[in-house]
């Protein structure tokens, strides 16, 4: 058979006359969508002179594999002839060419091409035979050791148990990307447990959302109106309420959104929250005696673990309170004289509040936008408190906010995980309220990063007798987390609150911290350039999206690079309001990738490629690695005969099997949100039309201050007066200033 013996109309094939059949071996695969299934792969067919097109749904495919597929040839307007998949079966490869291009594909760990070649070249066409039946001959074989053995023959056994789940899952709608992170999870009892129970899925495994267990439930053959389904729905209803930030949900609005969601009756929804408030996997408070209102919206309902949280941060805040302090009582007033000589600076009244409160009170708040002199506060209380001989610790949300308070301080500062001596080992964090930290002075920056679960945990570990100061910026977005912590402290009018307003001499001459605080004030930035002088702050003007992606690509790879002597890898960093889009991350990130990594060594996930030297992010918390969502480093190796990938975050070298990909995004371009706590030499931002759901006030606000040297915003006036205009914070549901403030 060859291509011009073939009908070129599709629609000659719609009959079931017209499915044909293929044989071949896989030469490549050139598309894999892991999260649908769908396959581009390249396949050797006799009679064809060139390889064939497959495309369709075929389960974890390998090059060198014999594979037999059943369908019919369609025209594609821009790829042309195609083979579309209607059933396929698997085979192994059966010649010495075949088994070498399989093994050497990066299918089995510990195999790349090199020692896929010489395995072939002693065992011929044996070799898959010696693999599965006699494994330690493969010692022969220089450079294998009976470690690289042991490697290879779990790989060998995980894969085929892996492709027996794939072919369960798949056909029951799930893609291989969901089957290979339902397998790294419950391993050989994927199956058992998938048809016990598919909610589970939802539940123990991140991306597998409610929607896609359900459709595999329903593939199963259970009931829409189960008890199981119901109160797995409400638990993920739940958490989605969490990540868009609230602590507690009002009862009925949590009933009507859940009917919503899983299409069922009142009366299911009542029945599911009853039993898991009798497992206790929720609780639910009546609020309205502490709000003096009461409607049936003061019936709060909580997930467990956050009606915790947020009693405890309430209870810990009162106990430091209620305390007396470890460091002897000072004059406060002859401590500023003191501090005030050593540091050769002549403190502003606010700044003299902010100092002699902090070295005074049991728990503080500072919060003030940037250039208020937050940092000068905290070096002048630090050098009271060491020469008081106080045990001092300084800590942050993230790694990069610990290093610049470190720098900024001339003292060592951690990480609020390492701090608490996180270890998932032994079961979360060490430090905690029976072995409390050993301190006397606890000074946390960035707190308005702060969730509440974490704050919880921190509050714990925090003795009755220290000093306890908050220290951030009140007006930024709120933790990524669920909570408005910083707010609702402050807002509790429970604790002493110093607010910083004015901005200082040296930093009234940047633009970005005088801008940033119109913004803050509801104002319009400065938009006026052409000074005749580098500046720090620039708006380019352009509406259409297209020709802002353009401007944002030339200005990070040429013209900033250029002018400012940046690296555009380590030294831009590029923010969008929003993912979606031509001027979102998702859109960014591939346009910056094409221009500025030009290194042909790659790995693909899905729709995402990975290459060497690639800037990508962690895109939540892992603690066996140390690693938390934020965090920004750059790929070192990839290793296709171990299958892992080194990427290296600001020292630490973390090693990531293939399957913890999804883990990880390309960071050319992130979302504002995602740069809490960081700070960059410069800050490019699209701020267009097609942003206007997500723009407000304090996105914009938070975007300008993350920029030290140089701020660029590409877009629409019309888009940035909107967005400083809506000053509306998105509410956030939570109890936490009235739980401080009744206790």
């Amino acid at each position: 058979m060859n291509h011009n013996s073939l009908p070129h109309d599709p629609k000659v094939f719609s009959g079931d006359e017209a499915r044909l059949e293929l044989e071949g071996q896989i030469d490549s695969i050139t598309y894999s969508n892991e999260e649908t299934g769908y396959t581009v792969i390249r396949l050797v067919v006799h009679g064809h002179s060139d390889p064939v097109t497959i495309v369709g749904n075929v389960i974890s495919p390998a090059p060198g594999e014999i594979l037999s597929v059943k369908g019919y040839w369609t025209n594609h307007p821009r790829f042309g002839r195609q083979f579309k998949v209607e059933s396929h079966h698997v085979k192994s490869p059966a010649t010495v060419d075949g088994i070498k291009k399989y093994l050497g594909s990066g299918l089995i760990k510990g195999i790349g091409p090199v020692m896929a070649a010489r395995i072939v070249e002693e065992f011929g066409n044996e070799t898959l035979h010696t693999i599965e039946h006699r494994i330690e001959d493969l010692e022969k074989i220089d450079g294998i050791g009976p470690k690289r053995v042991e490697m290879i023959r779990k790989a060998w056994m995980d894969q085929k148990e892996i492709r027996d789940v794939m072919i369960f899952l798949q056909s029951h709608g799930v893609g291989p990307g969901f089957a290979a992170r339902i397998f790294r999870q419950y391993g050989n009892d994927s199956i058992s447990v998938v048809t016990s129970n598919p909610f589970r899925l939802a539940m123990d495994i991140n991306g597998i959302g409610f929607s896609t267990a359900d459709k595999i439930a329903r593939e199963l053959g259970f009931d829409s109106n189960s008890p199981a389904r119901a109160e797995a729905g409400l638990i993920y209803v739940m958490n989605q309420l969490a990540e868009e930030g609230h602590v507690y949900y009002p009862y009925e609005p949590l009933i009507e959104k859940a009917m919503d969601v899983l299409a069922v009756g009142r009366d299911i929804i009542i029945s599911g929250i009853s039993a898991l408030v009798e497992e206790r996997k929720l609780i639910i408070e009546d609020i309205s005696s502490q709000t003096g209102k009461c409607d049936t919206n003061n019936r709060a309902v909580y997930l467990s673990r956050f009606h915790a949280a947020e009693t405890a941060i309430a209870g810990s805040i009162l106990r430091i309170l209620d305390s007396s302090s470890n460091i002897r009582k000072i004059d406060g007033g002859k401590a500023l004289q003191w501090v005030q000589a050593r540091i050769k600076i002549d403190l502003a009244l606010k700044q003299v509040e902010a100092v002699e409160k902090a070295v005074t009170v049991k728990v503080l708040v500072i919060t003030g936008g940037p250039g208020t002199g937050k940092t000068t506060i905290i070096n002048a209380a630090l050098r009271i408190y060491r020469e008081l001989g106080a045990r001092i610790l300084l800590a942050a949300p993230t790694g990069r906010a610990a290093k610049r308070m470190s720098e900024a301080a001339s003292y060592p500062a951690k990480t609020i995980h390492r701090m608490l001596e996180f270890s998932r080992q032994n079961g979360g964090f060490q430090r905690n309220r029976e072995r409390p930290l050993e301190v006397d002075v606890l000074i946390i920056d960035e707190a308005s990063m702060i969730d509440t679960v974490l704050m919880s945990n921190l509050l714990k570990a925090v003795p009755d007798k220290a000093v306890l100061i908050l220290v951030g910026d009140v007006n930024q977005l709120p933790s990524i987390g669920a909570g408005c912590i910083l707010r609702d402290i402050i807002n509790s009018g429970s604790v002493t609150v110093v607010e910083l307003k004015e901005i200082y001499r040296q930093s009234a001459a940047s633009r970005i911290i005088v801008n940033a605080h119109r913004i803050n004030d509801g104002l319009m930035p400065d938009l006026i350039q052409g000074r005749g002088e580098l500046e720090d702050f620039y708006f380019i003007e352009q509406e259409d999206p297209e020709k802002a992606l353009d401007i944002i690509t030339e200005l990070v790879s040429t013209r900033i690079p250029r002018r400012f002597s940046l690296d555009p890898f380590d030294d831009i960093q590029v923010l969008s309001p929003m993912h979606k889009g031509i001027a979102g991350t998702e859109n960014l990130n591939r346009t910056l990738q094409d221009i500025l990594n030009r290194s042909g060594v790659s790995i693909a996930r899905g729709e995402r490629i990975f290459k060497l030297h690639d800037k990508v992010i962690q895109t939540r918390n892992n603690y066996d690695k140390d690693v938390f969502n934020g965090d920004i480093g750059r790929i070192e190796d990839i290793n296709p005969e171990g299958q892992t990938v080194l990427i290296n975050f600001d020292g630490n070298h973390v090693e990531y099997d293939y399957s913890e990909l999804d883990e990880i995004s390309p960071a050319y371009a992130i979302s504002v949100h995602k740069s809490q706590g960081s700070e960059y030499p410069a800050i490019v931002m699209p701020l267009l039309s097609q942003h206007y759901v997500m723009l407000q006030r304090n996105l914009i606000y938070t975007a300008v201050t993350r920029g030290k040297r140089l701020v660029v915003i590409v877009g629409s006036k019309k888009a940035l007066a909107a967005g400083i205009n809506n000053n509306r914070i998105m509410k956030r549901y939570t109890f936490l200033s009235e739980r401080i403030r009744n206790k």
